[in-house]
């Protein structure tokens, strides 16, 4: 089964959904079930800086004083997966050459784990992920050596995001067909899985869910 996984590495939505995902397939994997998982890019904000600034401040200008409660519940959401969201540390930047590296790791088969260092550096370690500097050094954690390639890749699948429809994510799209929108719970997750299993080879792209948790085109409300 062939799974791919549009999201951007300053969304948290998308951290949350790739860490159920991550979860519901190894659980398929370990009934005997196969799945390669490539990663797709989108930009939420693709006219951010990449010298970044302070994400709360950035946060507050779009959407008004409701933000602490929008992150106070994702940051509650996410640490029921594990995950360490701190909207206090984060950096608001451009994401483009984020989303060259992984697809550079992509081809050395380390696309998951460099989207999650991403994931980790924005929202934990309060990295600027649109520094060349800093992107060099997670490349070195993750063992990627960075080509300097995949720019036009990226812009490519960023279009193709474009025309199959996707304003918002993350979304997971199971074999071009089937898609799943928004940090769905793990059990929906694996729900899905098991019904694309039985489904491979059906028509066209529809919709396993009903919408749930995501960040939508322009910015990330949440």
């Amino acid at each position: 089964m062939k799974v791919e996984i549009f999201s951007d590495v300053v969304c948290p939505w998308c951290y949350v959904g790739h860490a159920r995902f991550a979860r519901a397939a190894q659980a398929f994997r370990d009934k005997g079930g196969s799945i390669e998982v490539t990663m797709r890019p989108f930009q939420l904000n693709p006219d951010a800086s990449t010298e970044g600034e302070p994400l709360l401040p950035a946060l507050e200008r779009k959407f008004g004083a409701g933000v602490a409660q929008m992150t106070s519940r994702v940051t509650d959401v996410a640490a029921e997966e594990g995950l360490d969201l701190r909207f206090d540390r984060a950096i608001s930047t451009g994401t483009l050459e984020a989303h060259r590296l992984v697809e550079v790791a992509t081809g050395q088969g380390l696309g998951e784990e460099m989207a999650d260092r991403l994931f980790r550096a924005h929202f934990t370690d309060g990295l600027n992920v649109g520094d060349a500097g800093v992107l060099a050094e997670l490349a070195a954690e993750a063992g990627v050596r960075d080509t300097g390639e995949g720019a036009a890749e990226v812009r490519e699948q960023i279009g193709r995001a474009r025309r199959l429809g996707i304003t918002g994510v993350p979304l997971f799209l199971f074999e071009g067909q089937f898609a799943v929108s928004g940090a769905q719970p793990y059990e929906t997750m694996t729900a899905a899985i098991d019904e694309v299993a039985d489904r491979i080879g059906e028509t066209p792209i529809q919709q396993l869910a009903a919408p749930a948790d995501g960040c939508d085109d322009g910015y990330c409300a949440v």
